[in-house]
């Protein structure tokens, strides 16, 4: 007995009518486009984005002590795994008071991991922690430190994730915070707090 032959059964579609077809009624025609010719005299309108006056070209005069620090998730992982105690650590590094800071969208991330970060989320809850609460839909952590950055660029962002770094890079005046050597360290972030240089 011969193997039955299968034949591909394609879906057939209603053709539908262009709403520009001729045998269409008047009424249930669309409307030709009218091209507007544009007024060669006329100013081009353009949209320029606008430079928060913190920064003094790449310094950032918002920047200070107390130094505010948004936490990212694998940051604090990695220095619980380095034995490194979040606040001394940053105190430490940066020579001021610092107050580490914590989005609703990186505890959620935190909490959804589970197990693997409880220690992780015992810190976080630390009343040493600023919570900042946030507004927007969705709990993707990333996008929020990003957008968050960039509205307030009053910020160290401290974080060990090469993608979140390399956003960061691309605004101007925000340093980062990272782990090497088994202690932190800071990116972009200027010798000297006078007065900016000339």
């Amino acid at each position: 007995m011969g193997k039955q032959k299968k034949t591909r059964k394609y879906v057939t579609m209603k053709r539908m009518l262009s709403l520009r077809d001729q045998r269409l009624k008047e009424k249930d025609r669309l409307k030709p486009r009218k091209k507007e010719k544009k007024d060669p005299s006329a100013l081009k309108e353009r949209e320029v984005p606008q430079h928060p006056s913190c920064l003094f070209f790449q310094y950032n005069t918002q920047l200070g002590p107390p130094y505010h620090n948004l936490v990212d998730t694998n940051f604090i992982n990695i220095s619980i795994k380095a034995k490194l105690d979040l606040v001394q650590s940053m105190m430490d590094c940066l020579y001021a008071k610092c107050i580490p800071s914590i989005t609703d969208c990186v505890m959620a991330e935190i909490e959804k991991s589970g197990q693997k970060y409880r220690v992780a989320l015992r810190i976080a809850k630390d009343p040493k922690f600023e919570r900042l609460p946030c507004t927007h839909k969705g709990t993707y952590a990333v996008d929020c430190l990003v957008q968050r950055v960039t509205q307030h660029k009053c910020y160290i962002v401290a974080t060990v994730d090469w993608d979140l770094k390399q956003r960061i890079r691309k605004i101007p005046g925000v340093p980062i915070m990272y782990i090497s050597n088994h202690r932190y360290n800071t990116e972009r972030l200027p010798d000297d707090y006078g007065a900016p240089r000339f």
